[in-house]
């Protein structure tokens, strides 16, 4: 192997400048390969995050994934008689005996639960009314599965236990509508009760439509507004791994009954979009490294036009066609190689600096720093394809050096 490795060098070395102009390509490709893949990868990765830290991982809520059979039906069946225009039982909405089922829930591992009674409200200010989702919560349970306590701006999550007549409002709502700390809102809930809540606390998550529609009080005090007391209509949950929010739905679902949504299924158009541009992206960066391996494939072809006498020797002195071979692919081994080695520094320094771009979108009220991903996987990818198209453009080359006759190439020359 070691003459094998010597008579390549010596190949490559004696057409530096077509080698040189092959390997970077090679270094390019796989430079770019890196670059796009830390961006596209690095955002994706930031923008789950965001969706993540805006919703809960697991939202049980007081529904079925099929509505369950009326009394009439159970009975009846599909038997003879015929039954038309069976409604539905009236029930009270809610998730029934909750304090029990959030029991069952707390204990699988890794897994954080919050009860809450989730309702519309509608917020009277200065003559203005504004709609808003209100949120009953309990503070020291919601602290575990919420990241709101992070996106307080004024106030803090625990005054709603210090003042039973607190709410806590959104940036956006408050900004529209001149809201300050201390002030105090009229809350109308759907069952005609009224109260008036003084606002303890401000938060800002970043998303517009939830920081203008969100709002959250006490838990007891949203169930005395909507005249259910002793209910909640949902349980919000936070696992120690997002990304096992679907298997946990499930193994939830079966246990209590209620329907489990994770938030891959909530969000699952947006994550096939995902998917489908990280294969687009792939491809295009994979196109790349291909077009770069041309250089390799018509380097080492010229190589074996201008070697075959040299090739003819080898064989007649001992050398076999499997010999020859090797010779070639090692030379695009090489390419491959030393273009990995190279392109990741590069790719390297790519990344490094899209970190350091901030941009500001319009409406945006603070810089945003480029998002990218650092992942050793990308590199072993880029490195992996660069070598394989490496080698598999000097395979052509090498199965046509490996079928020279050295008869008939000394024949001719002498």
């Amino acid at each position: 192997m070691k003459v094998l490795t010597r008579i390549a060098l010596s190949h490559l070395l004696s057409r530096r400048r077509q080698t040189l102009v092959s390997l970077s390509g090679i270094v390019l490709g796989v430079g770019f390969f890196l670059g796009v893949s830390s961006l596209m990868r690095g955002s994706e990765r930031d923008f789950i995050a965001r969706l993540i830290d805006t919703q809960p991982h697991v939202t049980v809520s007081d529904e079925f994934r099929t509505n369950p059979l009326q009394p009439a039906e159970r009975l009846y069946g599909a038997g003879a008689v015929e039954l038309r225009n069976v409604k539905p039982r009236t029930e009270t909405r809610g998730i029934r005996q909750y304090k029990q089922k959030l029991a069952l829930i707390e204990r699988l591992p890794g897994v954080r639960v919050a009860p809450v009674l989730v309702g519309q409200g509608i917020i009277t200010f200065a003559g203005r009314d504004v709609g808003v989702t209100l949120s009953g919560i309990i503070p020291e349970r919601m602290r575990g599965v919420s990241t709101i306590e992070e996106d307080m701006q004024e106030g803090r999550l625990e005054d709603l236990d210090a003042n039973p007549n607190g709410i806590i409002i959104g940036r956006e709502l408050a900004n529209r509508y001149g809201i300050d700390m201390g002030d105090n809102l009229a809350v109308a809930a759907p069952s005609g009760q009224v109260r008036v809540l003084k606002v303890v606390g401000i938060f800002r998550t970043g998303n517009q439509s939830y920081d203008e529609g969100q709002a959250f009080a006490a838990l007891k005090r949203v169930q005395a507004m909507m005249d259910r007391p002793n209910v909640a209509n949902s349980f919000v949950l936070q696992l120690d791994d997002p990304m096992q929010a679907r298997q946990a739905a499930a193994r939830i679902e079966a246990l209590i009954g209620y329907k489990a949504v994770s938030w891959q299924e909530a969000n699952e158009d947006i994550t096939s979009v995902l998917k489908v541009r990280n294969i687009i992206m792939y491809s295009v960066v994979s196109a790349i490294l291909v077009v770069a391996s041309f250089g390799i494939y018509n380097v080492i072809s010229t190589v074996v036009l201008e070697k075959t006498r040299d090739i003819a020797i080898l064989k007649s002195i001992g050398f076999n066609a499997r010999d020859i071979r090797r010779i070639f692919l090692t030379e695009g081994l090489i390419l491959g190689a030393l273009g990995s080695v190279a392109g990741c520094a590069l790719g390297w320094v790519i990344i490094y600096g899209l970190g350091k771009i901030t941009l500001k979108p319009p409406g945006a009220v603070e810089p945003i720093q480029m998002p990218v991903y650092w992942g050793a996987d990308q590199f072993v990818l880029a490195a992996a394809f660069a070598i394989l198209s490496a080698v598999g453009a000097a395979y052509l080359p090498a199965r046509k050096g490996g079928r020279v006759q050295p008869v008939d190439i000394l024949r001719g020359a002498a």
